[in-house]
């Protein structure tokens, strides 16, 4: 599936995305600035769940939701190794069928599961974005 949107249809692709995952675990393939972190919130919202921030120093958010359980948000921008998301459990969070929203995936590359659903987002030159799920 591939969508051209702009931010204020946001919440039309985050639907779009629930509507048609095959898998829980999301990868977000996307550069510095292209709004990885606004649609995670948005989808997130509509999974029952308020996102504040990324969890940038913290590598990886937890919340609750009351009809989807656990949704879990991680940030592996400042990852140096794959050692630091070994420390955090990563295996646990990512093996227990529960929503997984991953910004900067190709620094744990080896770690994610396989069928993990991959999302790559582009920013095109009048600012709307090319979204494609995989």
């Amino acid at each position: 599936m591939k969508i051209t949107y702009t931010l204020q249809e946001i919440s039309v692709v985050a639907t779009k995305i629930i509507e048609n995952t095959k898998n829980k675990t999301l990868l977000f393939y996307a550069s510095m600035g292209t709004g990885k972190t606004t649609l995670i919130k948005e989808i997130a919202k509509q999974l029952g769940c308020q996102i504040s921030s990324s969890p940038t120093f913290a590598l990886v958010n937890e919340y609750e939701t009351e009809q989807h359980g656990i949704l879990y948000h991680f940030d592996f921008y400042r990852v140096e190794n794959e050692e630091e998301a070994y420390d955090i459990g990563i295996e646990e969070y990512l093996y227990n069928n529960q929503w997984s929203f991953i910004e900067w995936p190709e620094n744990i590359e080896n770690l994610l599961p396989l069928e993990a659903q991959v999302i790559t987002i582009q920013t095109n030159k009048d600012q709307s974005r090319t979204l494609e799920l995989a």
